[in-house]
């Protein structure tokens, strides 16, 4: 099966590509602004299914909205018109073709083109008008505020935000490309003549923004977002995106002392915390109890013992652990525990704890195994 991709290397057809090229789809025809004219004929006749995903969104003249929207969706369908083809024609559109702008009139007309050519040739036709789009690979200050968003906060640059209650209507680019290549396989969503991504989400600018900005905090409060809520995973990985690439790593405040060190890693509001325990040869650190809070030790590196007494007994349990063997050991409550070192090496805990550490009420009582 031959699929031709206009706009092959924007926002939308980088990441259809991607993905097509993932399930095995072999024979792609990418067309971009550098395809030279008798190629794109050439493959607009030869495809089994087309998708138009090629545009113009911030033109610097208005005249090229005509140009890059209507006239280059016309020309492909009168040339396939013309070779009487019938050949299934996807469109990408905006819900801007509702409205009386410039973009929305070429976005109007184009599909115009598009349902004529159904109608004359009995061709299958999709018609998508996609709300903002937003994910990998999109460009700041082009295809959508999100990228703007990302892009800015990542490099502590300024964000303009006029009416923070504007509600947005977003969807997420890996459910436009499953929704595309549904299409492919004749399983679209279609409400009468327009086609559409189910996952829709709706939420205000301004929280939008603080939610971004969130991300960029994170790396100081070792605060992970709710990754629970299916818009906000899908912004952090779309910040995520955008980080300069000199900018991947971020530093960890160690506690250390001469036992050995302990770094916070990841604190959620939800899930708990994750930290890193790092214990020099001998050492013994714990015998303490919990009356609510609960721990999980994994030894990933070194040898040691994990021991454990119920407060109102006198039998000591011993676990031994070490990092050819990786177990985690569960931290009961009304039990005081401890972990030492047995090897001659540092000994790595990663250690995931219930809750948050709260100074306030730390649940935390001193007596030894």
């Amino acid at each position: 099966m031959k699929i031709l991709i206009t706009g092959a290397k924007g926002f939308v057809g980088k990441n259809l590509v991607s993905e097509l090229q993932n399930r095995n789809y072999q024979e792609l025809l990418l067309v971009d602004r550098d395809t030279p004219v008798d190629l794109v004929n050439e493959y607009v006749l030869e495809a089994d299914f087309i998708f138009h995903l090629a545009g113009i969104n911030r033109p610097t003249d208005i005249s090229e909205f005509k140009k890059g929207n209507t006239d280059f969706t016309g020309q492909l369908i009168n040339l396939l018109v013309e070779n009487k083809k019938t050949t299934p024609f996807m469109v990408s559109s905006s819900t801007q073709a509702e409205l009386d702008n410039d973009y929305g009139k070429s976005k109007r007309e184009g599909e115009d083109f598009v349902r004529a050519y159904g109608e004359k040739m009995g061709a299958k036709t999709f018609i998508y008008r996609f709300p903002n789009i937003f994910g990998k690979w999109s460009q700041p200050n082009y295809n959508s505020a999100i990228a703007t968003f990302c892009y800015n906060t990542a490099r502590d640059l300024p964000i303009t935000v006029n009416d923070s209650e504007v509600m947005m209507n977003l969807v997420y680019i890996d459910d436009v490309v499953n929704e595309l290549i549904s299409a492919l396989e004749g399983k679209e969503c279609r409400d009468g003549e327009f086609c559409y991504v189910t996952t829709v989400h709706k939420q205000k600018l301004g929280w939008i923004v603080e939610t971004i900005k969130s991300f960029k905090e994170s790396r100081t409060n070792i605060e992970i977002p709710n990754m629970g809520d299916e818009l906000t995973k899908k912004l952090y990985s779309t910040y995520l995106s955008f980080l300069p690439e000199d900018d991947f790593s971020y530093n960890l405040k160690m506690n250390v002392d001469n036992r050995g060190s302990f770094t916070e890693f990841i604190r959620t509001e939800n899930a708990g915390q994750v930290s890193i325990n790092i214990s020099k040869p001998g050492i013994v650190k714990g015998n303490h109890w919990h009356h609510t809070k609960n721990e999980k030790f994994l030894v990933v590196s070194g040898t040691g013992v994990i021991r454990f007494r119920k407060v109102d007994s006198e039998e000591i349990l011993e676990y031994f652990v070490n990092g050819d063997k990786l177990e985690v050991v569960d931290i009961p409550v009304g039990y005081t525990h401890n972990i030492e070192n047995l090897g001659q090496d540092d000994m790595v805990t990663v250690m995931w704890v219930n809750e948050p550490f709260n100074p306030d009420q730390p649940d935390t009582f001193f007596v030894e195994v």
